[in-house]
């Protein structure tokens, strides 16, 4: 349902309005996608639109991909800039609705040998958040489990960088994810796995694969925090030719899931099939903790 709009006072445009300055929040029940590619996959998806926007240029392009029941907003493009507050090149947003979470169970209930979820515990950074999405979408994981500390998965810049993987893929944010964590170790043999920059770590080449693995990613400066790191079996390092702070945890999180997934395949136990398997040497420990700092910028 074509609408156009003749001035962007129009009430019908306020959650469009002023997005570099504001933006929809978690309870809002409701998130701004952007981007060309971005709108079409949430148009395809089986979130509920509640509206489009479109510069006058982006019509025919889209037309296909637009149901009738959508409202869907046309603007000049001058006119969109002014309303959104930057540059409007893409020339297409769609405000979406959330969606409750799945239950972490029914995710279990489907899960098979070669099983990977990502972990992130303070993640701040938007685009590292989509980033990791968009990662751990392209890698198999299952899905990627969040605390409130972490940047919200559905914020616009994220899920921009996401390329709309968030979609598709379970992207959970628990109220307790220490607790969560405990019950994934404990009662459904998953093997946490904290990344850190620590040399006496156990190395990522050397680095066995797991059948069911759970990877934990920490503050952009910071890293894991302690209480993190003591739930988990194993620190693993990624080792570096030359000194420096570290990695882009998005960076580290494209290492680190490259090279548990082709150790073990999705549905190929790490047990059974030695083909996904090298000479690691004899079961590594745990080690002393130590200190622990981020994969990103500091």
């Amino acid at each position: 349902m074509l609408i156009p709009v003749q001035t962007i006072a129009d009430p019908r445009l306020d959650l469009y309005r002023d997005l570099k300055r504001s933006s929809l929040i978690r309870n809002s029940g409701l998130f701004i996608a952007e981007g060309r590619r971005v709108v079409k996959r949430l148009l395809h998806s089986d979130f509920a639109v509640q509206s489009v926007l479109l510069s006058q240029k982006r019509v025919d392009e889209f037309r296909d991909h637009l149901s009738g029941d959508v409202p869907v907003y046309v603007l000049p493009e001058n006119q969109a800039a002014e309303l959104v507050g930057f540059n409007f090149h893409c020339g297409a947003m769609a405000c979406g609705c959330r969606k409750s979470d799945v239950d972490l169970d029914v995710i279990l209930r489907q899960s098979t040998a070669g099983s990977l979820l990502v972990v992130c515990t303070d993640v701040q950074d938007s685009e590292n958040m989509g980033s990791i999405v968009r990662l751990s979408a392209a890698f198999g994981a299952d899905a990627v489990l969040t605390c409130g500390r972490c940047v919200d998965p559905f914020s616009r810049r994220a899920l921009r960088v996401s390329m709309a993987n968030a979609l598709s893929l379970p992207v959970l944010t628990s109220l307790n994810l220490k607790s969560q964590l405990r019950r994934l170790r404990d009662a459904h043999g998953f093997q946490l796995v904290a990344t850190v920059l620590d040399d006496s770590a156990e190395c990522l080449e050397q680095a066995r694969g797991a059948d069911r693995l759970a990877l934990l990613f920490g503050n952009e400066a910071q890293g894991l925090d302690a209480q993190w790191i003591d739930l988990c079996s194993r620190r693993i390092t990624i080792p570096m030719e030359r000194a420096t702070d570290s990695l882009n945890v998005s960076t580290a999180a494209a290492v680190f899931l490259y090279h548990f997934r082709r150790l073990t395949p999705r549905g190929v136990s790490a047990e059974s099939d030695s083909s996904c398997r090298t000479d690691h040497g004899p079961e590594s420990q745990p080690s002393p903790r130590g200190d622990a700092h981020g994969f990103s910028d500091i």
